[in-house]
């Protein structure tokens, strides 16, 4: 039985880790207002742009004077998995559930005969999938210093993975992320962006387009594997926020359940030594 002393201790150790995890849940409470409007804002871009570059890509099709990034290298050999997580922990099964998904498509691809490598986005993902894929890494984006995720950065990553791609390093990349739906659920996502593919509704109507559908998709598939980088940026961004308040939400009623329970020990603990104390001197009385 620990001592008076000894609980006294713990429950204002608790109190004290509870004020803690209540300030960070209110920070992050504040932070997904601003990343939640910031990931719905550019909801409607992206799917315009992806309608845009489907109804291009499907008066393409698969000619010969498609580009690249559209037409792919005609092999799938070679994989590159990029793994978007946060940098930072105390957000729950966050990072968990993409590193776990990213887990799963590296090791189906690997029992496939395929090469993989992976890019990792955020220091977290990093430090899970480096235990059982330390070989197949190939780089990583530290994004600590960012305080506020933007377009450049998302530029930046789609260099290096364009740049990656010109060299001849993979076939076939595939971006990981969760996609924000509430606070208490974030979906994890995989979404293949080379060679691209896009989902948005083509139109029945007819364009002609100058320069030709080859010349604008050459410019424009570019910019639109840097939208879809950034929208899982911010997507990222809203889920991190959502599942740290959940997590610190949890963490706090945790705490606060400890307090009573360590509180009532205190008391009965306490009432205990009082009432021995109490006896003994009765007793000490009556023997005189």
């Amino acid at each position: 039985m620990p001592s008076l002393k000894d609980l006294k201790n713990k429950i204002a150790s608790v109190k004290n880790t509870r004020k803690i995890t209540k300030a960070m849940q209110m920070v992050s409470a504040a932070k997904l207002r601003r990343a939640q409007d910031a990931a719905e804002a550019a909801r409607p871009y992206a799917e315009r742009m992806n309608a845009v570059m489907a109804g291009l890509s499907a008066s393409v099709g698969t000619s010969e004077s498609a580009p690249r990034l559209l037409a792919g290298t005609g092999k799938d050999q070679v994989h590159l998995l990029v793994v978007m997580t946060a940098e930072r922990g105390l957000c729950g099964g966050f990072n968990s559930t993409i590193a776990r998904l990213a887990r799963l498509r590296a090791t189906e691809l690997l029992a496939q005969g395929k090469t993989v490598k992976i890019l990792t986005v955020g220091k977290k993902g990093r430090e899970q999938l480096r235990r059982d894929f330390e070989a197949n890494m190939v780089g990583h984006i530290d994004l600590t210093e960012v305080k506020r995720v933007g377009y450049a950065n998302a530029q930046s990553i789609a260099r290096d993975v364009l740049a990656r791609f010109d060299a001849g390093e993979f076939d076939v990349a595939t971006i990981f992320y969760n996609r924000f739906q509430s606070v208490i659920s974030q979906v994890p996502t995989a979404q293949q962006i080379i060679p691209a593919k896009f989902e948005g509704a083509t139109t029945s109507a007819l364009y002609d387009y100058e320069p030709s559908e080859e010349a604008i998709l050459a410019d424009l598939l570019p910019r639109g594997v840097a939208t879809q980088i950034f929208t899982a940026l911010l997507e990222n961004g809203a889920s991190e926020q959502g599942a740290r308040m959940s997590a610190m939400d949890n963490a706090t009623r945790n705490a606060g359940d400890m307090i009573k329970k360590y509180t009532t020990i205190y008391n009965r603990s306490r009432q205990a030594a009082i009432t021995k104390e109490l006896i003994e001197i009765i007793s000490g009385a009556e023997a005189l």
